[in-house]
């Protein structure tokens, strides 16, 4: 049996990944994978995913050079879901940010908590 004949891949053939930081447990961001995406993963170590709004495959940090390194693949309890625990390069967030859920409800709005670790205008030319 194969990983991807363990996983419930939607309609549109994904599945949501939840990438999480190996050592801190840090929530970076949250993805999709398609076929291609995760065995490309598997074979590379590097995680790839597959852009719902853009309707390409990427890797993460093919642009910043911010990649990710895969430790740990795991599968939630209905199959519909992967955790993916990795060694963050830099950031994840495209903003600048280490974590894309750097901003968090507090007294009826959003407030920044994260730290910006990158001017995206200097990396996103």
């Amino acid at each position: 049996m194969e990983i991807y004949d363990e996983i419930k891949f939607d309609e549109s053939g994904l599945v949501p990944a939840v990438i999480q930081d190996w050592q801190n447990g840090e929530v970076l961001m949250v993805a999709y994978m398609n076929r291609d995406s995760l065995e490309t993963t598997l074979k590379t170590g590097k995680a790839h995913f597959w852009s719902r709004s853009r309707q390409k495959f990427w890797m993460k940090g093919e642009s910043s050079g911010h990649t990710q390194e895969v430790k740990e693949i795991c599968i939630d309890c209905d199959a519909d879901c992967l955790l993916i625990k990795v060694d963050q390069k830099v950031a994840a967030c495209h903003t600048g940010f280490r974590s894309c859920f750097y901003r968090k409800w507090d007294n009826g709005k959003f407030t920044e908590t994260g730290k910006k670790m990158f001017d995206e205008k200097d990396v996103y030319k």
